[in-house]
């Protein structure tokens, strides 16, 4: 039995919403594929998958990016954990998250959904909320500005510059969750450098 995962890159449809801050999980998800040359296709679950293998002969990786709205990650996040017969505790969401300031990643398993609408919709769909997550931060907008345009704004030009590094660690935790589990992959993130 192939050891299979999905991981899973929170984010909107569509190229209004693709470089905002809440769209940094499908760029993650993006960067997997990249590493691997792998092209996204359409799935009857209402996402775009690519499968691909953490490498030679290692664990099957179903990499996800859902057709809708991030309120709605759930529909697509089970179905295709029945289509492929994977556990909850095969899944990993990466998202966007407030509370950590940019440039930083958080590793977990359950816990709340601290007000995430896709980490909600998630573990209502999977009936539990005990799955990984990839939380990168975005840091709490300035002054006043809601959090809710904040999340929808575009990385500052600063930024960006840093972005490709961000998502690229981002990217490096979801495979060492895959390949060494959960603490170890912990230990090595959350490191003071």
């Amino acid at each position: 039995m192939i050891d299979t995962w999905l991981i899973m890159g929170l984010g909107n449809p569509g190229p209004r919403y693709e470089r905002t801050r809440h769209n940094v999980g499908q760029l993650v998800v993006d960067e997997i594929a990249r590493r691997r040359d792998e092209r996204w296709k359409q799935h009857k679950a209402g996402a775009r998958v690519a499968e691909t293998r953490l490498g030679p002969g290692g664990s099957k990786l179903v990499l996800v990016k859902s057709n809708g709205f991030m309120n709605t990650s759930g529909g697509p996040a089970s179905a295709l954990a029945k289509f492929y017969s994977i556990a909850p505790d095969r899944v990993i969401a990466i998202h966007d998250e407030l509370d950590i300031p940019f440039d930083s990643l958080k590793l977990k398993v359950g816990g709340g959904h601290g007000g995430h609408n896709g980490i909600r919709d998630i573990a209502k769909a999977l009936d539990t909320p005990d799955f990984a997550r990839v939380r990168v931060g975005i840091g709490r907008p300035p002054g006043r500005q809601d959090p809710a345009d904040w999340v929808l704004s575009d990385f500052s030009p600063t930024e960006r510059k840093t972005l490709p590094i961000l998502v690229g660690d981002a990217a490096d935790a979801a495979e060492l969750i895959v390949s060494d589990g959960l603490t170890a992959a912990q230990q090595k993130v959350h490191a003071p450098c």
